[in-house]
């Protein structure tokens, strides 16, 4: 397993403060504190919503020019903008988000980092409707065989730690027979792909895909729909909040936004098979 220190680093995104309209609206958050939709918005720090991510993971979250940009940032900076908060980002492990450590120490009003929604993290966290649909899918290098799990048998297959990704894989091992190598983020397992520490990489589609399109010497060579759909955690109990988040999705969607931020990021706007809950 492949650890690499990483420091916390803090960055303020602004955004336009509806100040008539939200005048009023916040309160702090005291430690294990419920709150009901319709409540006021419980937040760590008055007019800051405050968002803990692990980068790099674009093109959801990602720095540029000292700034962290990405698909997910905009979308929490609608739910900001609503608010009348700006939203200020924290980069920490993936690990520390998605056992729910992040919210019992306080570092974040909500997560939002290209995660899951699974049984595991909801007894954890309280998550959004489903927001994206992911496919998980292996990056090899160009010109390799290797086109399914199976074809791995033998080989080293790299899994980032924490993710779906690396569930899925290890419940495919015994039956596929292949060796995994764990990595601390997206980065590191690239890496690996393209330098040939292993021959393949396992992690979602949108983030695989945009690395090959940059990186000609790999390639996506397999999906497996594995039913992933991602969510915005908030601290369990922060209803309040929850139902704000829900609401914008909802809004965001109508609206055209969505559609907007999906075509800034991806490329295109979403189609049929891009289908999202609500």
């Amino acid at each position: 397993m492949i650890r690499q220190s990483r420091r916390k680093r803090l960055v303020l995104v602004p955004v336009l403060a509806l100040l008539l309209a939200v005048s009023g609206c916040f309160q702090r958050l005291e430690p294990g504190a419920v709150s009901q939709p319709g409540d006021p918005i419980e937040l760590l720090e008055a007019g800051q919503l405050k968002t803990c991510t692990h980068l790099p993971y674009p093109p959801f979250q990602s720095t540029e020019n000292d700034e962290i940009v990405g698909f997910d940032v905009d979308v929490v900076d609608e739910v900001a903008k609503r608010i009348g908060a700006n939203q200020v980002i924290f980069d920490t492990s993936f690990e520390g988000i998605e056992t729910g450590q992040s919210f019992e120490i306080g570092d974040c009003d909500v997560a939002a980092a290209g995660m899951t929604i699974t049984p595991e993290r909801e007894r954890v966290m309280d998550f959004s409707d489903p927001y994206f649909d992911a496919l998980q899918s292996l990056l090899v290098r160009t010109g390799s065989d290797i086109s399914s799990l199976a074809d791995l048998r033998g080989k080293t297959l790299g899994v980032q730690q924490g993710t779906t990704g690396e569930e899925y894989a290890t419940r495919e091992q015994q039956k596929n027979g292949y060796r995994t190598i764990q990595f601390e983020d997206l980065a590191l397992l690239q890496t690996a792909v393209l330098t040939g520490r292993v021959e393949a990489g396992i992690n979602d589609n949108g983030v695989l895909y945009d690395y090959a399109k940059d990186n000609p010497k790999t390639t996506v060579s397999a999906e497996f729909d594995t039913g992933d759909r991602y969510g915005i955690a908030v601290r369990k109990g922060n209803g309040a909040l929850l139902a704000k988040i829900n609401e914008v999705l909802a809004q965001i969607e109508a609206d055209g936004t969505y559609d907007q931020l999906y075509l800034k990021w991806f490329g295109r706007k979403p189609d049929s098979s891009d289908e999202r809950e609500r």
